[in-house]
């Protein structure tokens, strides 16, 4: 595979040099294709270049890149603007993960897996005033489509590759294509050196083994390395704290909403501001997966527009961005709304501001703020907010004060979150009811009761101080699509723990000495129900060791060659096909 740079790291390397490498299999596992985006007087948006050339969009995808890609005209984005989007894939479109990726996938935290059902847009646009132009003006978009949410890093790579693209054309972005198809694939736990343009970007890919909260790159550049162009510190976050900062008197309460799946929206001068506040909300409870819909950047020719605009229902559980004044009149009926104005100068101290009632929203000048009806169950945390305040007063780096609003919510999350880990961990059976065998056991079921009743004693008290209705925000909790969500990896975790353990304990027993006590019929049904263990172990990633699995592979094998030869020819001929 890849030569190591070092320890822990990996430098790009030609295709050639992986034998399982085939052309564009390396582009593959980073990006879907890259897009330009232009403006016809006569077609409006449409996409000029697709590449690599043979990458596959349907038409309804087409269009929906195509929209999604330039701001709304009243944003006035003069200059240069990045943004992200994300969209819903066509239906029937077949996965292109291989096992290997797929491999990746699974070590993978859970907010950082590829996005099974959307696909993420990285968007460089440009608009500056060209009086050669018919129109007046040079419009133009470069966007990267990926199944990654690594929000940071393609924000810094579209941004080496836009800027030459609009001044040098076609040629800059096939070299930027075939350099891409250079990168090692992402795999978790690898720090890259990833060469783009001209610049070499140094970044570590989490794994989901990673304590919550930590910087996971740690700086190994030997000195005098001079390649090194930028290393950062993350692949995904964004800056909560500058995204927070015209609301930050209510993260508490956007905190509660966005654990609890409630409908909300964000109201931004620019699709900039739109999508960073949209991802910092969604990020805001790490590392809980937020498993409802979230739209960064959202416009009125959205595919989903009618459903998510719709009064003949209740709102659906979903979070997104917009400009367009046409939604403060179309959304008034949402019950949370966010408004964000003009970003302000860093030492500015914002004035606290109470929640407003949504009547008081009729347009999308109406002052930025929150809007909403919603009684938090917790109290307000008054230190985050005073040593925050403290911070801008003394001019604290970004860098620092979104460090420390990054750890208030995830302390927060956890707080919440480990008495559901220490509740459901209590659901696994005893290790001594695991037999070699019998079907692996199943899990006891989960008792919302009998949950409430563990918070008395090993409830949120024991690591957090705030103060308020737990056992109100629990009780709404568990009927939302993020406890459905997480409860579902768990389950689903614990369920390959099981049969994990029963490998392991198959593995332990003599099987040569079972096959002699047995008949033949009885030893090739071992055979094949040991063969099918194996390859779901395989296929699934079971947590069992690779020598478990070896040694079991070994007893299989040593119990065919026990069997007359028909029976053994009956069974190589099933292992190999």
């Amino acid at each position: 595979m890849s030569s190591l740079g070092m320890e822990g790291t990996e430098e790009a390397q030609t295709p050639a040099g992986d034998p399982l490498a085939l052309p564009w299999d390396r582009f593959s596992s980073w990006l879907h294709c890259i897009c330009v985006v232009g403006f016809d007087l006569e077609l409006g948006q449409t996409v000029e270049a697709l590449y690599p050339p043979h990458a596959k969009l349907t038409d309804k995808e087409k269009t929906s890149i195509c929209y999604l890609s330039f701001p709304d005209s009243n944003s006035g984005c003069l200059g240069d603007t990045q943004f992200c989007f994300r969209f819903r894939q066509s239906s029937g479109r077949k996965s292109s993960l291989h096992c290997v990726l797929d491999h990746m996938d699974r070590d993978s935290p859970v907010y950082l897996k590829k996005d099974p059902s959307c696909f993420y847009g990285y968007v460089y646009f440009r608009q500056v005033r060209d009086k050669t132009l018919k129109r007046g003006y040079f419009q133009k978009s470069l966007v990267l489509i990926s199944k990654l949410p690594y929000i940071n890093f393609f924000h810094t790579v579209v941004k080496q590759i836009a800027p030459e693209y609009f001044e040098r054309s076609d040629p800059c972005l096939e070299a930027a294509c075939s350099e891409i198809d250079r990168w090692p694939p992402p795999a978790p736990g690898k720090t890259l050196h990833l060469p783009i343009m001209g610049l070499v970007i140094k970044v570590r890919i989490p794994t989901r083994h990673d304590k919550p909260g930590t910087t996971q790159l740690v700086d190994m550049t030997p000195q005098g390395d001079a390649q090194i162009s930028v290393s950062l510190p993350t692949i995904h976050e964004v800056d909560l704290f500058r995204c927070f900062s015209p609301v930050f008197f209510h993260i508490q309460l956007l905190w509660e909403l966005v654990l609890l799946g409630e409908p909300l929206v964000v109201m931004a001068p620019s699709p900039s501001q739109s999508s960073e506040t949209v991802l910092a909300l969604v990020g805001c409870i790490s590392p809980l997966k937020y498993c409802s819909d979230f739209r960064p950047y959202f416009t009125i020719h959205d595919a989903e527009f009618k459903e998510y605009t719709t009064r003949t229902q209740a709102p659906p559980s979903v979070i997104f961005g917009v400009t367009n004044p046409f939604f403060a009149k179309t959304l008034q009926h949402w019950p949370h709304i966010i408004r964000i104005g003009d970003v302000k100068l860093a030492g500015d101290v914002p004035k606290q501001v109470k929640v407003k009632k949504l009547k008081t929203l009729k347009t999308l000048d109406s002052k930025p703020g929150v809007y909403s009806s919603y009684k938090p169950y917790l109290n307000k945390d008054e230190e985050i907010i005073k040593q925050l305040q403290k911070g801008i007063q003394q001019k604290r780096p970004s860098e620092a004060q979104n460090a420390i609003l990054r750890r208030h919510f995830l302390e927060l999350t956890q707080s919440f979150i480990i008495p559901l880990e220490r509740y459901v961990a209590s659901l696994m059976p005893l290790l001594k009811s695991i037999s070699a065998w019998k079907s692996p056991p199943q899990l006891k079921p989960f008792s919302q009761e009998e949950f409430m009743k563990t918070l008395e004693k090993t409830g949120p008290q024991l690591t957090s101080r705030l103060k308020g209705d737990w056992i109100g925000l629990y009780r709404h909790f568990l009927r939302s699509p993020n406890f459905d969500g997480w409860f579902r990896t768990r389950r689903k975790e614990m369920m390959q723990k099981l049969e994990a353990l029963q490998l392991e304990a198959l593995c332990n027993e003599d099987l040569l000495i079972w096959v002699q006590k047995h008949t033949e019929v009885e030893s090739v049904d071992l055979v094949l129900k040991l063969k099918n263990k194996l390859a779901l172990a395989q296929k699934e990633q079971l947590p069992v060791s690779a020598d478990t699995l070896q040694k079991l592979q070994g007893q299989v094998d040593t119990i065919i060659q026990e069997l007359p030869d028909d029976l053994q020819d009956i069974l190589l001929k099933t292992t190999s096909s």
